[in-house]
């Protein structure tokens, strides 16, 4: 049985709300659904997730839930008649005083813009679509000369090249969301435009105070993120390649070496990366993905991203149940061509000493898995932490946590070739434990009479961050083994 190790990140919303789409989703392959809280109510919010997770549970699989903030979203206002033309040459105001734009003025949501800029500055506006040359700063008015012809409408976003704007990571609202993220028992929650490590932990304190649980994924998309990259990494538990405010900041030519950096950095750091934004962006409208979308999304999982995501071809495209099953082929394809001997220990020297020992319990698994003929790896885990480190080298083989822990489960549903199930602790006896998980895998389909299977276990049983033991067994020969570690 071939699984899809790259995890698939799926966006909701008014095309993918119904059971029977959503349904239709999770079978095709979602393993994560995301939340975007720039759009809809928090009771929207809380009603989707709860639908997931009854789905999730008639079908005996975990699904992920990523709850993402709306961050600072730097918007103009609205037009009197909902979008103006603009012609090249043309001189333009934008005020933060002003309530209805229309030829000559728009309004900003964002007061303190007339602060950030100076003349010389380019602005973009609606993601690049339309480029302004300030020319002057007066009190709240940006007065610009647009720099080339376009329609420009209603709450379109902006951008300042090469960064500088000093929004706050976390808004008001974004406070009041963490606490929804937390009353629905979201498993993640994104950071919008986050610029320092500092705005990570606090909102990973907030998330805390609010009673939550949930990962912290720091989503790069601004200029002054690229240079505090390393910080903002370790402060993260994941991030995410958030391809489209980024491309706009420092320019859409920088952006594949960006990736591939960031992916790279990531996995140094045993930390998650999310690759995300347009990647089929057609099948908005389209059942299937142009060859260049199919060519990006191998390309990210040849880089060794974690998951994949889809945004608005999920969550108001034509074709959600399409776009997924898209993606899931394509991953498969990919993986395909995989080479696990590639920068296997992902940067780390063979001479390194570890500091724990169920660290040094998942390198040897790994180890031992890509120079034998392993069918399966099978990990005995409550917090998962064995676990993830194991999906941090690369390896073709398959890793099963089995965990009773649901919200282990769920976590580690994002994480590259890990596939979590529910394993309740049957007995205080490891070698009876061991044996039922065999059983289980052989219930699965993961592991038939003869294969070479690796178990990993902690003692004492069930205390978390104990995994001390590595187990070779050769299916169905009842308790006798390989070799223990």
């Amino acid at each position: 049985m071939t699984r899809r190790q790259t995890k698939i990140v799926a966006t909701l919303g008014p095309a993918s709300s119904s059971r029977e789409v959503l349904e239709s989703m999770i079978d095709a392959g979602v393993d994560v659904v995301r939340l975007n809280f720039s759009h809809g109510t928090a009771q929207d919010h809380i009603d989707r997730a709860n639908l997931v997770r009854e789905i999730a549970h008639d079908r005996h699989r975990p699904v992920g839930v990523l709850c993402d903030l709306q961050g600072p979203k730097i918007r103009i206002g609205k037009f009197e008649n909902g979008k103006v033309l603009l012609q090249a040459g043309d001189k333009f105001i934008l005020d933060a005083n002003c309530e209805l734009g229309n030829q000559q003025r728009v309004g900003l949501d964002y007061k303190e813009l007339p602060r950030d800029v100076e003349p010389g500055a380019v602005l973009l506006l609606d993601d690049g679509r339309m480029v302004m040359t300030v020319d002057d700063v007066h009190g709240a008015e940006i007065v610009c000369t647009v720099n080339q012809t376009g329609v420009l409408s209603n709450n379109k976003g902006i951008n300042r090249q090469g960064g500088g704007l000093s929004a706050a990571a976390l808004t008001e609202k974004d406070r009041e969301d963490i606490r929804t993220a937390a009353a629905l028992e979201a498993d993640y929650v994104a950071i919008s435009f986050p610029r320092c490590g500092a705005d990570v932990q606090l909102a990973r304190d907030l998330i805390k105070e609010a009673g939550g649980y949930a990962s912290v994924v720091a989503k790069i998309e601004r200029a002054e993120a690229i240079a505090a990259l390393s910080e903002i990494i370790e402060a993260s538990d994941a991030i995410m390649v958030a391809r489209g405010d980024l491309g706009v900041e420092v320019g859409d030519a920088a952006v594949p070496g960006l990736q591939k950096r960031m992916i790279r950095e990531a996995r140094a750091r045993n930390k998650l990366v999310i690759t995300a934004t347009q990647m089929m962006e057609s099948m908005i409208e389209n059942p299937i993905p142009t060859r260049a979308e199919v060519s990006d999304v191998a390309n990210a999982v040849l880089d060794g991203t974690d998951a994949v995501m889809l945004s608005a071809e999920s969550a108001a495209g034509k074709y959600p149940m399409e776009s997924v099953a898209a993606m899931h082929r394509v991953c498969l394809e990919a993986e395909r061509e995989y080479d696990t001997q590639v920068n296997i220990y992902n940067g780390r020297r063979t001479d390194e000493n570890f500091h724990r020992v169920d660290e040094s319990i998942a390198l040897a698994t790994i180890y031992t898995a890509n120079h034998l003929h392993v069918k399966a790896i099978a990990s005995l885990t409550q917090s998962g932490n064995t676990v993830k480190w194991m999906s941090r080298i690369n390896t073709q083989v398959p890793i099963y946590a089995l965990t009773p822990e649901k919200e282990t489960r769920r976590k580690l549903t994002l994480y590259r070739g890990v596939y979590p199930f529910r394993f309740d602790q049957v007995s205080d006896d490891r070698d009876v434990i061991l044996q039922a998980a065999e059983d289980e895998l052989r219930r699965r389909g993961a592991a038939n009479d003869g294969d070479l299977i690796l178990l990993t276990i902690g003692e004492p049983i069930g205390k978390a961050g104990g995994t001390n033991t590595m187990k070779i067994v050769r299916v169905g020969q009842h308790g006798k083994t390989a070799g223990t570690a």
